[in-house]
């Protein structure tokens, strides 16, 4: 199988330079001054085991590729803000012996919350899933870093919406010999869901810096909190605590690595980089939607979620925004949150 990145920052860039290490066929996708540096100098993989530079081909679209063949996966690393463009581009790119992306090839999504897989089966028959568990950061254009050892991360990969099937076990198969473990689960979303709680500190990160105060920590169980009721109230499972913990054992641990500054997670990088977009919307967003689907409240995640979007559109410094006042805006969050709800008759 040839496997082409749709997205070869952090995520995808560790991906497809781990699996081009052991041998597999990779074509990288990117776009602006990452893709002319990876066009040019190659993807540069800082690891525990090494700098390793891949001179993969890379491209910034299908046309460059001509027509796609049978045996192609597309693997989805954008955010999840970038997916519809992604779709709408890849799905029609036509493959060898006739039909569209879209009609013959899977697309794996490896990416944050759940979102990009439901968009992804409006356009394409045939859809995978990844839980990510992936540290890894976008350190500049054609370099990114990722500070697993002995294994590189852990990507529970399934069928969308259930169940698996011949091309999933392929597909692990070529990531467990490419320094991941990649269970193959029927339940994938239920692995998705509770990575999705971890994930709603990823906005808190991003506009008030690492969660590593007593106070940030509550605010953070706070949130999570938040988010659990919502499932619960749904009626979506998730995976426990332990069972994550038990998953990964000490298969992954975090290790410096030499030139590297320690950054953020995803929604920090992106802060950081300027992009202009976050994706709140779909971490604590997806909070939201489902409680309001569900008639429970999500102050909490709602104010991160405005906060996040406020810092991205405003190119506002990550981690500028002081937890103390975080923590007042919180509590006037629910307190207001209170008020509507007594005032609707909740």
């Amino acid at each position: 199988m040839r496997y082409i990145v749709i997205g070869a920052g952090a995520v995808g860039g560790a991906i497809g330079g781990r699996l081009a290490q052991t041998g597999h066929e990779v074509v990288l996708v990117a776009r602006g001054a990452h893709y002319t540096a990876l066009r040019d100098r190659g993807l540069r993989l800082i690891t525990p085991d090494g700098p390793h530079t891949h001179h993969l081909p890379t491209v910034d679209g299908p046309a460059a590729l001509g027509d796609l063949r049978p045996d192609d996966v597309l693997l989805l690393a954008v955010k999840t803000q970038d997916t519809e463009a992604a779709l709408v581009t890849w799905g029609p790119a036509p493959v060898a012996g006739g039909g569209t992306a879209a009609e013959r090839l899977p697309v794996v999504c490896a990416q944050n919350g759940v979102e990009s897989q439901r968009l992804a089966l409006r356009r394409f028959r045939r859809v995978y899933g990844v839980c990510v568990w992936l540290p890894s950061t976008f350190i500049e254009p054609g370099v990114v870093s990722a500070a697993g050892t002995p294994l590189t991360g852990m990507l529970h990969l399934g069928r969308y919406s259930h169940g698996t099937d011949d091309t999933a076990h392929r597909i692990a198969a070529d990531l467990e010999r490419s320094w991941f473990e990649a269970p193959v689960v029927p339940d994938v979303q239920r692995w998705q869901y509770a990575k999705l709680l971890g994930n709603l500190g990823n906005a808190l990160e991003a506009v008030s810096g690492p969660i590593d105060s007593a106070p940030a920590r509550d605010l953070f169980a706070r949130v999570r909190a938040e988010g659990e009721r919502v499932l619960d109230a749904a009626g979506i499972p998730y995976a426990s605590d332990e069972e994550q913990r038990e998953a990964r054992g000490d298969r992954i641990t975090l290790v410096p690595l030499d030139g590297v500054p320690r950054g953020g997670g995803s929604s920090w990088q992106s802060l950081t980089r300027g992009t202009g977009t976050i994706e709140a919307d779909h971490l604590n967003g997806e909070i939201a939607l489902l409680g309001r689907l569900h008639d429970v409240p999500t102050p909490l995640n709602e104010l991160l979620q405005r906060l996040a979007n406020t810092f991205a559109r405003e190119h506002k410094e990550a981690g500028s925004l002081p937890v103390a006042k975080l923590l007042r805006m919180a509590d006037d969050a629910v307190a207001q949150g209170e008020i509507h709800a007594s005032h609707d008759g909740r």
